[in-house]
Order: structure tokens, then sequence, then C-alpha cells
């Protein structure tokens, strides 16, 4: 099993950044992939940002492209830095892992949520 940890969500203007965290526990040895996802109101949860486990490979959604970066540290934690911040990008933020997959864009390839963190930018 592994458990996920988000934290860093909030209420930011547009233009300005912020970064999120996620702490993964458990058998975090066993994940292959690791992904932020979100999801805005009446819309279906949309990949945003992977990473390989040791991080040699990483992946972005166009939309966040040149704006997102995503990244981990030596304890493990991982990490979605988001610049240049637009109202679309409001959307309740997920961290997640995958067991099985090297290339997941998709939600059905993760087994592994976090509870999510809210992410609200203002015009």
């Amino acid at each position: 099993q592994v458990q996920l940890v988000e934290s860093g969500g909030g209420l930011v203007q547009a233009g300005n950044s912020l970064k999120l965290s996620c702490i993964p526990s458990g058998r975090t040895f066993s994940s292959n992939t690791w992904a932020w996802f979100r999801q805005a109101p009446g819309k279906e949860r949309e990949f945003v940002a992977g990473m390989s486990w040791n991080g040699g490979t990483t992946d972005f959604a166009d939309s966040v492209k040149g704006r997102f970066a995503i990244s981990r540290d030596n304890a493990k934690k991982f990490y979605l830095q988001m610049n240049s911040l637009k109202p679309e990008d409001t959307a309740v933020y997920y961290c997640a892992a995958s067991i099985y997959y090297t290339n997941a864009p998709s939600t059905f390839q993760y087994e592994y949520w976090g509870q999510g963190t809210q992410v609200t930018v203002s015009s």
C-alpha cells in the first residue's frame, strides 16, 4: 500500500506562483510513476504532470508546459511548481502513484491517490 498526502494549495492571483507537495509513505519503492492530476468543478480529472520514480522522465499536459515543473527531493517528496498561474488552473490537485505503468496520462493507470488540495487562481 502507498499513502499520499498533498499540501500547498491556496488562493493566488493570476500570474503568481504556488508549489504543491506530495508526501508518499508505505511501499513507495513499488511505484513506477508519480503524477499530478487536477479536477475542476463539473469537469473530468485530467493529467497535469508525471515523473518516473527515479526522476529520469517527465511529461506535462500541453496546457501547463513551460509554466509547471515536477520534481522530487532526496526525502522522496514530490513537488509541483506552478508558475504564471491562470484562472483556468483553478481545480483540486491530486498526487497519484502508478505501480505498473511508466507512461501514464490516464486516471485508470493509477492505483493510489491523495485526498487533493484546492488551488484557486483569481483574475
